[in-house]
């Protein structure tokens, strides 16, 4: 009887749950029919308003950004006057975009947002306004409001206690600065691990603005902290500092950008920033430099003997090279010891020249942004035809455009827009940077304007020219880099480097100075006619399978430099002519996009990456 109790009990039992649980089980099943919808109209609805708020976000960006490049100081206003702090008007629009930020940031969180960012195929839109939203949050609460209070309270030192005082508030700024620049560059990894090709095309160019933003925006806040930590040593805030300053003529190429011809000494203390000395190349030519720079460089360069040619002192792209041999002459020559180098070109001098305004030549002669180039690299030619007469033009050039930089640092007025030209002109790699300081060299190395050669592994594609005939005509030479990956091997992937140089020099009306050849080659020339030292710098481990110069097998002189074979033709270049060189490469890591080389000269060089399907395994 127990046995036959048990069915029946268990159907009650069953009954009973049944009668108990389903109103239960029937709202848990209605809710899960309606949950769906509930949480797609959520989403559509606060994905509407994060995109309202992200617009209104880059307005009020775009106004401070225009407000920063045409403020020249800060606005004085009756707070001010009186002592207390006030706001500026850069701060309000900060403060206005990051609230803006912030509430997309919260719209688009919460479990609807997180679960639809999960969803295989359908979630990549929803995970990448998650971070867009994200980002642009963690932007504006905490990269940029560090770099903008702290404009004016820069702009309002030099106007109370002038350069010393921008030095000891940038000093103190350098961990604030240092903060900024670690979160901008993690901001900027997440923002490329967002999915780059999803079903929505407005999330997809959404997703790419941020990340050109912020590949633009991270390496800047990375100068700025570094600078912050550099500047006020390398400009003298805790003792004077000497640099030679070398003015690199850049219609004459060589490895760093161009031949070495005027220079000056520089002398910084506590900010102020004089000239001890000014010559030419004539002055120090025959000088030997007591430095040595490793088995590799003499391997590379030692036949052209850069330790004791001054013209070819800076035949090697790796800025520091140049830098220890410079100074090693100079005290060589005078017994003084200096804390660095710099080099700038006429092209940076035009940069500074927009800022300060018009530099004034003794005999008269303006020297202004638009023609610093064309009268210091191809006018000055044809109008002096005596050497040494040349020569002290070019001495004068670069001192009267030294002392308008000079006003220019002294008038608090203008220091904005002269630290912008001085951003333009770091962004173009016309400055390069040395100390003679380790601990300052170190910092400066991990950014461009040190003009390193990196020993890093990983892609790579520079194209360095070296004029081998003596003549001026780099003035008219156009330069072109294809890197084209293509099939993958048992030791990483194909690569062909496709360089073209364009020898655009007239066929007549040019002096005689610069077409002139001082390499008296053995075959018949003509005027305008000119000769290269064409080097190619492939990724560390890569391998030439082969080469052609125009269409034909060429074979090129191998090398090596910091890590990086180094491939070397002596190209004959004709005037009105195109060359083009070929190299094929086997490259370890070709599964990214190349570290480009640029070398700085008249024209800049153009560079074409093309996309690489990635390697299986």
């Amino acid at each position: 009887m127990t046995l036959r109790g048990r069915p029946g009990h268990d159907r009650d039992a069953r009954r009973a749950r049944l009668h108990i649980h389903g109103p239960l089980a029937r709202k848990a099943l209605l809710a899960a029919a309606v949950l769906p919808p509930v949480a797609a109209a959520w989403i559509g609805v606060t994905g509407w308003l994060a995109h309202n708020e992200l617009l209104a976000a880059q307005h009020d960006l775009n106004a401070l950004r225009a407000s920063i490049a045409t403020s020249a100081a800060p606005r004085p206003d009756a707070a001010v006057a009186a002592g207390a702090p006030a706001e500026s008007d850069q701060e309000r629009m900060l403060r206005s975009a990051a609230a803006h930020t912030a509430r997309a940031h919260g719209l688009t969180t919460g479990p609807a947002w997180y679960t639809a960012a999960q969803l295989p195929f359908f979630g990549g839109p929803f995970e990448t306004v998650r971070g867009i939203a994200e980002a642009s949050d963690r932007l504006a609460g905490d990269v940029l409001p560090p770099l903008v209070r702290t404009v004016p309270r820069l702009s309002a030192g030099a106007h109370a206690g002038g350069i010393p005082h921008v030095l000891t508030e940038l000093e103190s700024e350098a961990p604030t600065f240092a903060r900024a620049a670690r979160v901008a560059a993690k901001v900027r990894d997440d923002a490329h691990r967002l999915p780059r090709s999803t079903w929505l095309p407005a999330a997809d160019r959404g997703r790419a603005q941020l990340s050109d933003q912020l590949d633009r925006l991270a390496p800047q806040t990375r100068d700025v902290a570094v600078a912050a930590r550099v500047a006020p040593s390398m400009l003298g805030a805790h003792g004077p500092r000497r640099y030679f300053l070398a003015f690199q003529n850049i219609a004459e190429a060589r490895g760093t950008g161009g031949l070495p011809g005027a220079f000056a000494v520089l002398r910084t203390d506590r900010g102020r920033v004089s000239f001890e000395h000014f010559g030419n190349n004539t002055e120090i030519g025959d000088v030997r430099a007591d430095v040595n720079l490793g088995a590799e460089f003499e391997a590379q360069y030692g036949n052209n003997g850069p330790e004791s040619s001054w013209a070819n002192s800076n035949m090697s792209p790796h800025f520091p090279n140049a830098g220890r041999i410079w100074t090693a002459v100079w005290r060589a020559h005078t017994g003084q010891r200096l804390d660095g180098a710099i080099a700038i070109d006429p092209a940076s001098l035009g940069l500074l020249l927009r800022a300060t305004g018009p530099a004034r030549m003794p005999d008269g002669t303006a020297l202004t942004a638009d023609n610093t180039v064309d009268l210091t690299e191809r006018a000055a030619y044809a109008k002096y035809s005596d050497v040494a007469e040349r020569k002290a033009f070019f001495v004068e050039a670069a001192r009267a455009a030294a002392g308008r930089m000079m006003n220019a640092i002294d008038a608090p007025s203008r220091l904005p827009a002269l630290l912008s030209a001085v951003r333009d002109v770091q962004r173009e790699g016309r400055i390069q940077v040395w100390s003679a300081h380790q601990a300052e060299q170190r910092l400066l190395e991990s950014r461009p304007f040190a003009g390193v050669l990196p020993a890093t592994p990983g892609p790579f594609a520079g194209l360095v020219v070296n004029n081998a005939a003596g003549t001026k005509l780099d003035y008219y030479l156009d330069r072109s880099l294809v890197w084209a990956p293509g099939a993958c091997t048992d030791t990483g992937r194909s690569v062909t480097a496709t360089v073209t140089l364009t020898n655009r020099a007239p066929a007549s009306g040019l002096p005689f100075y610069v077409t002139q050849r001082v390499d008296y080659p053995p075959y018949r020339t003509h005027p305008g006619d000119n000769r290269l030292l064409v080097s190619y710098y492939a990724g560390t481990g890569a391998k030439l399978t082969g080469a052609t110069l125009d269409g034909r097998r060429v074979d090129l002189i191998p090398g090596a430099e910091r890590g990086h074979p180094v491939y070397t033709l002596d190209l004959e270049l004709p005037r009105q002519s195109s060359r083009t060189l070929v190299l094929h490469l086997d490259e370890p890591q070709a599964d990214r996009p190349p570290t480009i080389l640029r070398q700085t000269l008249v024209t800049p060089l153009r560079a074409t990456v093309k996309p690489a399907a990635p390697c299986d395994g």
